[in-house]
């Protein structure tokens, strides 16, 4: 999901192509994905990027679907509408710099059959210590916060598991520039050698 306005970034750049330690975001998240045990991604773009869906199509080399970018639950259910497009279907923020291809197949194998839905959350507690912004949180449990990562599963029932991790790799989404910085801060950590 790569389509939104990103206007609490304040960045230059369309949020997806915020650059984290000189890379996109959106790179990030999909060579995350491409590593993983995914086997098909799209890349959901909207009006509100055109240059994330120029990136995606050209550097990036990767499929695009346009919506309408009114926002992540409308443009997902847009999706989902689309013949390209069979549940389950594992659905990723582009704000997440940290995600890496083990995180990602965890939560396919948490997922299981396929049949149910599943949202991916992190303690506010967790956000918390690392510094990054609790932008939204997951009701009625407002101690979890939401990743941007979800499944949707193949059955018609809308209620959704609730998945909860320890990882700060699923719980720094950057929507902010200090979010930005802290992500560019434990990727050299974690190049470095440190966590």
């Amino acid at each position: 999901m790569c389509g939104g306005k990103g206007t609490r970034l304040e960045s230059a750049r369309e949020k997806p192509l915020h650059p984290i330690a000189g890379t996109p975001m959106v790179d990030r998240v999909l060579a995350a994905l491409r590593e993983s045990a995914v086997e098909t991604i799209h890349c959901a773009v909207s009006p509100n990027a055109p240059e994330t869906r120029a990136h995606l199509e050209s550097a990036a080399g990767a499929a695009t679907i346009e919506t309408a970018g009114e926002g992540y639950v409308t443009d997902l259910m847009e999706l989902l509408e689309r013949p390209v497009i069979s549940p389950p279907v594992l659905t990723v923020a582009a704000d997440l710099p940290l995600l890496e291809a083990p995180v990602v197949d965890r939560v396919l194998a948490a997922h299981g059959d396929g049949t149910g839905s599943r949202t991916v959350c992190v303690p506010a507690a967790l956000k918390r210590r690392l510094g990054v912004s609790i932008d939204s949180r997951l009701e009625p449990n407002d101690h979890l916060a939401p990743t941007g990562v979800n499944v949707v599963g193949t059955t018609d029932d809308t209620t959704a598991m609730t998945d909860v991790s320890y990882d700060p790799r699923l719980a720094v989404n950057v929507n902010r520039l200090e979010d930005a910085r802290i992500a560019a801060d434990r990727l050299r950590s974690s190049t470095a050698g440190g966590n």
